[in-house]
């Protein structure tokens, strides 16, 4: 608050109080200060809030910032929402038109509810609740132009031990609120009951006072008659457009939300069935326009791209065309798509998912033409940029919030994300964007939608692959997280591979603490014995296993440990018949072996598993890679220093470079000759 000025106190509102300040520009605007329970509470409030800033519509008042703080003279912690200040609002025109008993000019009436309709519409379209809509929350930008302002969130509007202190204090605050809103359930039909009390309000305004409009509203929650003897005062006092009126009203304030009309039903009977008109309405609404034709819609999108793109642009508040349009470029030959796209087209597609954000369909159609688009850039080279900044990754992540039921999305976004993380620059971006918190937070919120789980490790891959973690503190669940994904998806092969590939990049990091390497350890095992034809899985399973037995003899111990299932050494001899012949493979086993023959308490168990024979062999057969043979003489060395002075065993010579000695070849002279 140090860069306002404090001018005016205003009238408290439902939520807190409204204050007037000046910026240092000397700039006014109005900062609704809303007293928090806690600093959850709070933070819940401003990501539920943050995406309005991003609104954009005439005839709507966007937040001009929002922050948190505290005030230590009363140790109150507060959300503090910046508005446009505007003196004027509805409320001071309904109030002096009743203090004067004069009927409200009709054209006027007509152009404001046109427009606040038209801003309602624009919301619920975007999935977006007002939630707080009275009279003093439409303000009046010049005579003839309003704004709706002062949305709300579901976190304010439903503390309900604060909401009843305003109603005590104040028994206009809830008036306006539909039946099932005083029960905390809000929806886009309980905006529309709020905007019928406004229209109600500025009709009956020659002939109520302020108390008997209000017991009205009051009434009409509980009594349908009370409506009815109230229109029909309307037509007894020569209000205008009464008839209109008696129609359009009932339709708004049914006390049932189901058979509540929606905004685009109460615009179209307002201004096209029936007799309203207005200039300004004509110029904001689309409702005097027809929906464009089919025939006329293939047509326009029947061109090249260049002539698809531009029907995306002209159409902006149709998002109907632009779906098609999208659809169109979705379907399009690859020949005629113009791939790679340059990242302008790229941000011509994101900038329709922020307009449009709450509209799921245009966020998954849009979601798989990027998909392809990306994809196909790769295809053509490996090496090819993808188009892409920091900004739309956040906006991606903003649509996901935006949709949280919807595991397509989810799916697509990560998918998309996964493609940006593999050019090094963007995937440090991704890091700081939040993005390992993200998706730690749905593997944990979506453990039962395995879908959603294997994208999300397939994305954390993708960003751990190359990382330089500087702060690792974002990942400390992840281990734990991905023990909860495995274990919930015990056979399953794919879940299994891409978990032993993110537990080997977190077992490189760090990122896995003392007390959960025999878990992770007892993981990779039955991975590896869950499926050793998929070498992907295996290769990685042993490399995690690797990084953990250097690490920690603790975890070398669980690797040899006598389990149910056999011990971990049985299974090394398994995969090694299985895949002798994959030098990869068998590299990644040997080089277990050799961290596990590191410890001296462990290398008795490797005699009596016959390890020894196992490395004489790897050696042998994998003579020409110098990597392998340095494990397997690792291996060997360090099991001839344990072996007893009189064992047998330890009577053979073995050379370090892999080859017998020459003396093999002569006459023995005080040793016997070397088994062939």
């Amino acid at each position: 608050m140090e860069k306002y000025q404090l001018l005016e106190r205003l009238k408290p509102g439902a939520l807190g109080v409204n204050l007037v300040v000046e910026e240092t520009s000397r700039v006014k605007h109005v900062v609704k200060q809303v007293e928090c329970i806690d600093e959850h509470q709070a933070n819940a409030a401003l990501e539920e809030l943050m995406p309005l800033l991003q609104l954009q519509h005439p005839h709507i008042s966007v937040y001009q910032e929002l922050f948190i703080m505290w005030d230590s003279q009363i140790s109150s912690l507060f959300l503090c929402l910046v508005m446009e200040y505007h003196r004027e609002s509805l409320e001071g025109v309904i109030e002096e038109k009743r203090k004067a008993r004069a009927i409200m000019d009709s054209e006027w009436m007509q152009n404001i509810l046109g427009q606040a309709l038209d801003a309602l519409e624009h919301l619920h379209q975007m999935d977006i609740l007002h939630r707080n809509l009275k009279p003093s929350n439409i303000v009046l930008v010049s005579p003839n132009r309003c704004k709706l302002q002062d949305l709300s969130s579901s976190t304010l509007m439903t503390d309900e031990a604060k909401w009843n202190v305003r109603a005590e204090e104040d028994p206009f605050q809830k008036s306006w609120m539909a039946p099932e809103a005083l029960r905390f359930s809000f929806s886009q039909k309980s905006d529309v009951w709020s905007m019928g009390c406004i229209l109600l309000d500025m009709a009956n305004c020659s002939f109520m006072n302020k108390t008997e409009a209000m017991l009205l509203r009051k009434a009409i929650r509980e009594l349908p008659g009370s409506l009815e003897c109230a229109l029909k005062q309307l037509e007894e006092k020569g209000v205008p457009d009464a008839v209109t009126l008696a129609s359009l009203l009932p339709m708004m304030l049914q006390i049932e939300p189901q058979e509540r009309t929606t905004v685009r039903d109460a615009i179209h009977f307002a201004f096209v069935s029936s007799s309203f008109k207005s200039s300004s309405v004509a110029m904001t609404l689309d409702v005097h326009r027809q929906p464009l034709p089919t025939h006329l819609a293939d047509m326009l999108l029947a061109g090249s791209i260049a002539s698809v793109l531009e029907v995306l642009q002209n159409f902006s508040s149709r998002p109907e065309v632009q779906l098609r349009a999208l659809k169109r470029l979705l379907t399009m030959p690859e020949d005629e798509l113009g791939l790679p796209w340059p990242l302008e087209l790229v941000e011509e597609v994101v900038s329709i998912m922020k307009q449009h954000k709450r509209i799921l369909d245009m966020q998954l159609c849009a979601c798989s033409l990027l998909l392809r688009v990306l994809g196909q850039a790769l295809v053509h080279s490996l090496d090819a940029q993808v188009p892409w900044d920091s900004a739309m990754v956040a906006d991606l992540l903003s649509i996901t919030r935006s949709h949280p039921d919807s595991e397509e999305l989810i799916i697509l976004v990560y998918s998309l994300l996964t493609i940006i993380a593999g050019q090094e620059p963007v995937a440090e971006e991704l890091q700081r964007a939040g993005l390992f918190k993200h998706i730690l937070e749905h593997l944990d919120s979506c453990l039962a939608h395995r879908d959603i789980c294997l994208s999300g490790l397939g994305l954390l891959w993708a960003l751990l692959v190359d990382a330089v973690l500087v702060d690792k503190t974002p990942l400390e669940n992840a281990p734990a997280l991905l023990a909860q994904v495995l274990t919930t998806y015990p056979t399953d092969t794919e879940m299994a591979e891409a978990g032993c590939a993110v537990y080997w990049l977190l077992s490189l990091q760090g990122c896995i603490k003392e007390g959960e390497l025999e878990r992770v350890t007892a993981l990779l095992l039955h991975s590896v014995r869950l499926c050793q034809d998929r070498v992907l899985l295996v290769n990685n399973a042993y490399r995690g296993l690797a990084s953990l037995a250097k690490r920690s003899e603790l975890a070398a111990f669980q690797v040899v440990m006598q389990e149910e299932g056999g011990s971990g050494l049985m299974l090394i001899k398994e995969t090694y018949c299985r895949h002798q012949d994959d030098p990869e493979v068998v590299e990644n086993v040997c080089m277990l072996l050799a961290h596990l023959a590191s410890y001296g308490e462990i290398l008795p168990e490797l005699l009596s598993e016959d390890i020894r024979s196992l490395a004489q062999e790897i050696r042998g057969r994998f003579s020409s890679s110098l990597e392998l043979v340095s494990y397997a003489e690792k291996v060997l060395l360090r099991l001839e220093e344990a072996l007893p002075p009189s064992s047998p065993e330890n009577s053979l010579s073995l050379c370090l470079d892999g080859k017998e000695a020459d003396t093999a070849k002569a006459p023995p002279q005080s040793t016997p000759p070397l088994p062939s």
